[in-house]
């Protein structure tokens, strides 16, 4: 499918495409093959970092970061079928620097950091030196509803004091993880949405340990993984703040946007990849005397799946152009509305794919069993369905009073 894009977007699309086909997926199984063969399995993969490499020769790194001069100058709308390969050639986005959450964190450093922040932290990771985390979420609490977030920072002459416990830091397990993107109450008693603030912790600062890495599924994802994070004293300069306290939702807001967009579209190109094993294993698979292709309920299942992508691309599309045209609040519709839409559809086709391959679909033969699991997690990352519905309902709602 083709949208209208500039010559560069139809350029990078086409390079990004030969190198994800030529040299990410032949990869996988190498990456797999070490991994199981390391010694620590939290240490960087060596194909991993070749195809880093590889990439940086190509000129596809940093391709996000819209309308930044450390990006590639793509508008969200462009750049959204880049992730949409990234998803179907699981290590393409990795290999580019186009990974989360070090995405979302370079968006909030180069939107909201200080020079000083930019220097010390935005440059290593948009270099490919470093990783990052993002800690929000808390076991204690219901984080859906941000506003319940326990985790103090609370000012001390020059430096700030962190308290709290997180997890799903993302990322967390990986050894190049720098820095974390912190999000806690500097003033209990301030309106709702002006209590949170937003600070940068060093990995290393005096009171940070991480507890266990959580698995998703069973699955580690090793060496990147999930983290459960104490942070007990944790002291950090005054200059570590990001924009100024009580700032921390219109942060929030401006990293989870894009992400959001990202996420769906990786999403949409995993449930492409899903559809193509599908159809090659009802093509070579005889049952009862006949092909699983020439079964009506398995080609229902293929033309739903069919339909299903293609109508949610399209809509994720359309939210990435009201993005680049109204801006990230006047789009928050039809972000909301992908946020839902994408991930229960490749759940649908994921688990059609499953069932066509039968035994196979459900073990590491295949990428989806992975897949599923992955995706899964998305119907509450970055907000669950049903406050997204929530939010969409009122928005239709005011339209008719």
């Amino acid at each position: 499918m083709s949208f209208d894009m500039s010559e560069k977007a139809k350029d990078l699309h086409a390079r990004l495409l030969d190198f994800a086909v030529k040299e990410c997926l032949p990869a996988e199984q190498v990456f797999a093959d070490q991994l199981q063969a390391s010694a620590d399995r939290w240490q960087p993969v060596p194909v991993v970092e070749e195809l880093k490499q590889k990439a940086k020769k190509l000129g596809l790194w940093n391709l996000f970061l819209p309308e930044s001069r450390n990006g590639a100058g793509l508008t969200n709308y462009e750049y959204a079928p880049l992730c949409e390969i990234m998803g179907y050639y699981g290590l393409a986005a990795e290999a580019t620097n186009c990974s989360a959450p070090d995405t979302g964190n370079m968006e909030v450093l180069e939107r909201y950091g200080s020079a000083e922040h930019k220097e010390k932290w935005l440059k290593p990771l948009l270099a490919g030196e470093i990783r990052s985390a993002f800690c929000m979420t808390e076991p204690d609490v219901a984080s859906s509803d941000a506003t319940n977030i326990q985790s103090s920072i609370v000012r001390d002459g020059d430096h700030y004091v962190i308290n709290g416990r997180k997890w799903w830091s993302s990322g967390a397990g990986d050894p190049r993880c720098k820095v974390f993107v912190f999000m806690g109450k500097t003033d209990p008693s301030a309106p709702r949405h002006a209590q949170q603030s937003m600070i940068l912790v060093p990995r290393d600062a005096p009171g940070v340990n991480i507890k266990r890495m959580l698995s998703v599924y069973g699955y580690d994802h090793a060496p990147h993984g999930h983290g459960e994070i104490e942070f007990k004293d944790v002291r950090v300069p005054v200059s570590n703040l990001l924009l100024g306290e009580g700032r921390g939702f219109e942060i929030a807001q401006g990293r989870l946007g894009p992400g959001r967009i990202h996420h769906c579209m990786r999403t949409i190109g995993v449930a492409e990849r899903a559809l193509a094993l599908m159809c090659k294993r009802a093509q070579a698979r005889v049952a009862f005397g006949q092909k699983l292709s020439d079964m009506g309920s398995v080609r229902q299942d293929i033309a739903k799946s069919r339909m299903e992508i293609d109508q949610a691309r399209l809509l994720t599309m359309y939210a990435a152009q009201r993005m680049d045209q109204a801006g990230n609040k006047e789009a928050r519709t039809e972000i909301a509305s992908i946020k839902v839409v994408a991930p229960s559809m490749a759940l649908r086709v994921i688990d059609r794919a499953i069932q066509v391959h039968g035994g196979m679909g459900v073990c590491q033969d295949t990428f989806l069993a992975a897949a599923w699991a992955n995706i899964r997690t998305l119907r509450f990352a970055d907000g669950p369905d049903e406050v997204h519905m929530d939010q969409l309902a009122r928005l239709e709602l005011k339209k008719h009073r």
